[in-house]
């Protein structure tokens, strides 16, 4: 069974930055998708950043501009660095991968944007 930590959040000033990383139980270059997703109490989980083959990336329009998303396959780790944060991005940020129709979740990760 495939398993995903996640690893990074916490509480942030607003305008602040925080970096969230997710380290899987195998190499994560068998991933054709890597993907971070956040919910919050009352709301669907969405969408943040995507990753796949040859390192191509998508964001929601909320984050766009702001977030970056990477992968280190050597590292077995995908990141999330986070900058400008607002007190909208607070939420459980989980890490989501594909293998072929495999999914695997990690436990996620609070990240709380207040001052």
């Amino acid at each position: 069974q495939v398993q995903l930590v996640e690893s990074g959040g916490g509480l942030v000033q607003p305008g602040g930055s925080l970096r969230l990383s997710c380290t899987a139980s195998i190499s994560t270059f068998m991933m054709q998708t890597m993907a971070w997703y956040r919910q919050t109490p009352g709301k669907q989980r969405e969408l943040v950043a995507t990753i796949k083959t040859g390192h191509i990336t998508n964001y929601a329009d909320s984050v766009r501009g702001r977030f970056t998303i990477s992968k280190d396959n050597a590292k077995r780790t995908m990141y999330l660095q986070m900058d400008s944060l607002n007190p909208e991005d607070t939420a459980v940020y989980q890490c989501y991968g594909l293998i072929g129709a495999n999914e695997f979740w990690g436990q996620g990760t609070q990240v709380t944007v207040s001052s």
